[in-house]
Order: structure tokens, then sequence, then C-alpha cells
């Protein structure tokens, strides 16, 4: 029969615990990458552009060029979004760096009060770079009452900058797509829409 020293015995748990701590830095590492992630993705799409992400700011553009370029607005719902919604307008022309207002109607026409949460792009991806919205109802919770109808404003501007890129500058058609989809409507939200819906009616 073999018997292993006591230092031998050590040695294997040193390295089992060498093991153990490596792995466990391993997974620390990998869940600190994934946490990061998000921001750091949002950070690069927002600065970029990719994937048609559009750009914020509070005040409208100082500069407005001669040079015009058409705007369209796209409307969907996510499978199972039983509300109905579309663009006011489907296109407008404006100059660059004019600040453009359009609208989009959501209506609810179920018995029962629905809430919802849009997100959006923009295409042609390299024109998200310079598509600066102004005010916008993407991200935000909008409760519909049964039978409601609402309109949502956006306000927007390309941004001049867009004539010096050297791909963005041959853009001449820019869309603007929405998607709602639904979202859990909390219990306080939920009697207000319909206290709401009995008043009117």
């Amino acid at each position: 029969m073999h018997l292993r020293s006591p230092g031998t015995k050590a040695l294997i748990r040193d390295r089992n615990t060498q093991t153990a701590l490596k792995a466990a830095g391993v997974v620390f590492i990998m869940g600190s990458l994934a946490w990061a992630s998000v921001p750091l993705y949002d950070w690069f799409c927002r600065t970029t552009g990719f994937g048609g992400v559009t750009q914020s700011s509070q005040t409208a553009s100082d500069i407005i060029l001669d040079q015009t370029i058409k705007v369209r607005f796209d409307a969907s719902l996510e499978r199972g979004m039983p509300w109905e919604f579309r663009p006011v307008v489907r296109e407008i022309e404006i100059k660059i760096g004019e600040t453009g207002l359009a609208f989009y109607e959501a209506y609810n026409p179920t018995d029962r009060p629905v809430m919802g949460t849009a997100n959006y792009n923009v295409t042609p991806y390299n024109a998200g770079a310079y598509f600066t919205k102004i005010a916008c109802f993407c991200f935000e919770e909008q409760l519909l009452a049964p039978g409601e109808r609402l309109q949502m404003p956006v306000t927007f501007y390309v941004d001049p900058e867009i004539v010096d890129d050297r791909d963005a500058k041959y853009a001449k058609v820019i869309t603007l797509s929405y998607t709602f989809y639904e979202t859990e409507a909390n219990e306080e939200a939920a009697t207000l829409a319909e206290s709401d819906q009995i008043r009117f009616n």
C-alpha cells in the first residue's frame, strides 16, 4: 500500500486552493465584464450612432443649412401588443439643422387599460450619430385606458455635421422607427386609467 507523505498532502491542498481561487477570479472578472458591457455598449452606440442609436440634446441646433433631408416615420408593435400605433405624418422634408416636429398616435381598442413602452432606431445606421432628439416619448411608460387615443410628439433635428461625414453625408432619407411593447401596469395606474375612462364616458 502506497501512502502519501504529509508534505505531498499539503502540496495537493495548496494546488486545489490555488485552482479554486483562480476559478473564483475568472467568475468575478467575467461577471464584472458582463455587468459593465451594458453601459459600455450604450455609450459606444450613443457616441458612434452604431445600430441606429440617436443623440439627445436639450436645445435646438444653432446652425441651419440650406441643404434639406427627408425624414420618414415608421411604427410597429411587438407581438401581443393590442394597441393600434401609427405616425400621423409618414414623411417630412426639413433643412439640416432645422428643428422638426412629428407626432405618433396610439389607440387602445381593448376593454382594459394597457401600458406600453417604445424603443426606437434610425436607419441608415451611420446617420444615427447625427439624428438628435430634443424631446421624445421613447422609454417612457404610456398608459391608455380602454378606447383612449393619444398623440405623442417627437422633436428633433439632423446635426449639420452630417455633411462632413464621408459615409453619412450621402443619406438622402432618414427613417425613424418606433416599436411599442406592452409592459405591466401597476395597480395604481390601472385604477387611475379606469376612473378616467368612467369620467369621460
